[in-house]
């Protein structure tokens, strides 16, 4: 299954997430390219489209390992089975987790602008990427979104590998897929076009969505 873009593939996840219409949802998208995976979601329910940054904490010389990833408010979740595996300078996980925490308050608040985020307390959350591969920082949205006390949370996306969906389910009350394919390697393989996503387009989709619908 492939899509033509982002726009293309949340519009073919909103469709399978139309039960929540109507049901005091708020859509959460991880940047940059979840939310705008997101925004059609969003529209499409009829539901305000909020934003929370969560930065992969990456092995020493090698920043794309994700040994964990943290939250802008400090959620951090670490690779366990990675870590075991691992030998680590003394300090290194606390001095780049404080270092990624920055990284990504400074970022959230670049892309919300004076936009308090929304309230998700007895609401349903729907946390949406473009596609999620290992999840670390799905998984750190998770872990944060849920000191919210929201009524139910579910993450959608349109693709996501097997053994990662298998995690997330054990975390969160619904994972929603368009697909889960055996053969993954990247999530880009699944678009035809998965150029970067730019922050003024992230912006200008958070200010033009609804907000406290």
């Amino acid at each position: 299954m492939m899509w033509r873009d982002r726009l293309d593939a949340g519009r073919a996840l909103a469709g399978a997430l139309t039960e929540y219409k109507g049901r005091n949802a708020v859509v959460i998208g991880l940047p940059r390219g979840g939310v705008v995976v997101a925004a059609p979601v969003a529209e499409a329910l009829g539901a305000p489209l909020d934003v929370r940054f969560a930065k992969k904490i990456g092995a020493p010389g090698h920043e794309e390992l994700a040994i964990g990833a943290v939250t802008s408010s400090g959620m951090r979740v670490l690779h366990e089975d990675l870590l075991r595996q691992m030998m680590l300078p003394p300090g290194y996980i606390e001095q780049a987790t404080e270092e990624a925490r920055q990284t990504a308050h400074a970022r959230e608040q670049d892309l919300r602008g004076l936009r308090p985020p929304e309230p998700l307390k007895g609401r349903i959350v729907i946390l949406v990427d473009d596609g999620i591969a290992t999840g670390m920082t799905m998984f750190a949205a998770i872990a944060e979104v849920a000191t919210e006390d929201p009524a139910e949370i579910v993450v959608a996306a349109p693709v996501i590998a097997p053994q990662t969906a298998e995690g997330l389910a054990s975390r969160v009350d619904r994972v929603v897929a368009l697909a889960q394919p055996i053969e993954f390697m990247a999530v880009g393989q699944f678009y035809h076009d998965f150029r970067q996503t730019e922050d003024a387009e992230v912006r200008a989709l958070l200010s033009g969505a609804a907000h406290g619908a």
